[in-house]
């Protein structure tokens, strides 16, 4: 393989400019370079998330996620071109099923809380959602295939499911539950 990024700092984006894959250049606040970053840092989130222990099954699921979202930040740097595939949303779709199977049906509102691994998920949840609105943003200025914004909902349900998961499947040993919201108005409805 070549050498891809011979030169990091080209200088070239101290105007306030950044280059697209196309060779053209847009401003660093445009719509695309947000959803751009946006997908980078959750990419980075969860590479933050594979640092801690956590079942074989979910962590190369996750390894899978981190390829195919550098394949939307690459398809996202290049208007027009397609490189994140329909088979990678029923991937995630089939995920969802699986592990949405093992666990227990929510009566209640959870917070992001319990383990790390869980925790870390629900901030790689929230930043999910975050580059969704930045891709339905973007798709509002310039047609994108439908790919980009499906994949990053059906990631935000996952790795909802997936906190849900690793607070039960703990590497101490000590599987936990849910962190249950505690509504007022379900207290004062139980004890009527």
């Amino acid at each position: 393989m070549a050498n891809r990024l011979s030169q990091i700092a080209t200088r070239t984006g101290d105007d306030g400019s950044t280059g697209l894959g196309d060779n053209t250049r847009v401003s660093k606040d445009s719509l695309r370079v947000h959803a751009m970053g946006d997908v980078d840092e959750l990419n980075s989130q969860i590479g933050v998330l594979l640092c801690e222990e956590m079942p074989l099954d979910v962590r190369e699921l996750l390894v899978e996620v981190q390829h195919q979202l550098f394949n939307l930040g690459g398809e996202l740097s290049i208007p027009g071109f397609e490189l994140l595939k329909p088979e990678a949303v029923a991937l995630l779709d089939e995920a969802l099923e699986t592990y949405n199977a093992s666990l227990p049906r929510l009566a209640e509102f959870i917070l992001p809380a319990g383990s790390r691994a869980a925790s870390l998920a629900h901030v790689c949840r929230t930043v999910a959602r975050r580059a969704e609105r930045a891709v339905v943003a973007l798709d509002q200025a310039e047609t994108l295939t439908e790919s980009p914004r499906q994949y990053l909902n059906r990631l935000s349900d996952l790795l909802f499911v997936l906190s849900r998961v690793l607070n039960r499947n703990r590497p101490d040993g000590k599987g936990g539950d849910d962190v249950y919201w505690k509504s007022e108005r379900m207290a004062r409805a139980a004890a009527d």
